[in-house]
């Protein structure tokens, strides 16, 4: 067994060399090491997410602050000396939260913490009480009777593992999206759930929720995971549990925001560009560092240090998107404006998952294309980042109209979100939360992969 693994670590190491020299020369391989040394000692990244989190602070779109960090965002593009620098509108649903509390009434008094979820409507200005019906997962409240909650107030338990790729997300958040709208099928006047969270501390975890027009809207609220425990335990007790919550929400309308976008022109083919980026509105609770400040600092530094080395053959595109917490309006957008150019794009990537160490390297290219990731991988591997060689990457949320489409290479710089869901969409998301050592590597990895995307002999090509 030990000849065999032997073997094949020889023969990777063959392969990917070959790689190399086929698709980069010798100079170009240096280029990568000065750029890797450079990152890896520059606070760039830490310096741009410390002005964003500091100077403009929470960006929920349509606010005054986001459009606080939309010109913040021109400027530092600018002054990182961007050959380019634009905006383009996105258009979405334009909501406010103004006030949130609840309590339980019944069998003792106890406060709850608890925060709307984006697009809750309202409840009565005096409030809204009524009995607490527990159900331990979304399915569990689909199939529960007609008319079965009339007068109640449905309560999801469902409990999110944890895992560094955070898997547990997509399971825990489906009663995030729609629990309100199957509750109120069931004749429930309001809807909580437990936070989609693996946190234990006392905040509540916003996030996106959504309405269907053919169904009664109910006020939709997230409850600390403690808070979640404590209603558990109660009803398991065989109490009969009320609440009294109070949500102030409003409906604005359309609003508008902007797509702020920075390029490095390329020196040979211009029009052809790497995407990179991540999404510049955050929700109203903390400062949004790890979601997703952390992503737009480490990608525009890694374009700057790019530049400070060498201009790459191709553009270098970061593309900061608008509105993404309220339902990717602003990838939407940038999709529908350059949608007859798309297949300009030879690479794409966002970091959207905190700022953690990226652990891992994957693609989703046409094969021909895969001695270049396998040399972009091996440049990577010094930073401990290995290879994942399925090419199925799923890259970020604002690449899925691209991914969808099949319009762009994708690709996934994976981070390590073991205590993201800690953190993520709370009032626990600020600056300190993140590590400046781990965002230096985080960087150091875009500035490679979008160097060589970029620079490559020959380009790479969607599936």
């Amino acid at each position: 067994m030990k000849q065999l693994l032997s073997l094949f670590t020889v023969t990777c190491a063959l392969l990917c060399t070959s790689a190399s020299a086929q698709e980069f020369t010798n100079e170009q391989l240096n280029q990568v090491n000065t750029l890797r040394t450079n990152a890896m000692q520059s606070d760039l990244s830490w310096q741009i997410l410390s002005s964003l989190t500091t100077e403009i602070g929470p960006r929920l779109p349509g606010t005054e602050n986001d459009k606080l960090a939309v010109a913040w965002a021109q400027k530092q593009f600018k002054s990182l000396g961007f050959d380019k620098v634009w905006v383009e509108p996105a258009t979405f649903p334009n909501w406010r939260r103004y006030h949130e509390s609840a309590s339980i009434t019944l069998p003792s008094h106890q406060p709850l913490h608890i925060t709307a979820l984006g697009n809750s409507v309202s409840t009565p200005k005096a409030g809204l009480k009524g009995e607490v019906i527990l159900f331990e997962t979304f399915e569990e409240l689909v199939a529960a009777p007609e008319n079965s909650l009339n007068g109640k107030i449905a309560f999801i338990n469902y409990r999110m593992n944890r895992d560094i790729d955070g898997n547990g997300y997509g399971p825990a958040v489906k009663a995030r999206n729609k629990g309100a709208v199957e509750a109120a099928k069931k004749g429930a006047v309001g809807y909580i759930m437990r936070s989609v969270s693996t946190g234990h501390h006392r905040f509540a975890h916003t996030g996106g929720s959504h309405y269907d027009e053919r169904v009664t809207k109910i006020p939709t609220a997230a409850v600390a995971n403690p808070d979640a425990d404590q209603l558990e335990r109660l009803i398991s007790m065989g109490h009969t549990v009320n609440i009294d919550m109070n949500i102030q929400t409003e409906d604005l309308g359309e609003g508008t925001s902007y797509n702020v976008i920075g390029e490095i022109t390329g020196s040979e083919t211009p029009e052809q560009y790497v995407l990179i980026g991540g999404h510049l509105d955050s929700w109203d609770l903390g400062t949004g560092a790890l979601d997703d400040g952390a992503g737009v600092a480490l990608t525009m530094a890694a374009a700057k240090l790019i530049k400070d080395v060498k201009r790459p053959k191709r553009s270098v595109r970061v593309v900061l998107f608008a509105a993404e917490e309220l339902g990717l309006w602003g990838a939407k957008a940038y999709f529908k404006a350059n949608e007859k150019s798309l297949t300009n794009i030879v690479a794409a990537a966002e970091s959207d998952f905190g700022a953690g160490q990226v652990y891992s390297f994957e693609s989703n290219v046409h094969a021909q294309s895969l001695p270049i990731v396998r040399a972009i991988a091996q440049e990577l591997a010094p930073l401990n980042i290995t290879y994942i060689g399925k090419n199925e990457a799923h890259g970020g949320p604002d690449l899925i109209p691209f991914k969808q489409a099949g319009s762009a290479p994708v690709f996934g710089l994976d981070q390590n979100g073991t205590d993201y869901f800690d953190y993520h969409h709370t009032a626990d998301d600020t600056l300190d939360k993140v590590d400046p050592e781990k965002l230096r590597q985080n960087t150091a990895a875009y500035a490679i992969f979008a160097f060589m995307a970029a620079d490559a002999k020959n380009t790479i090509k969607a599936k």
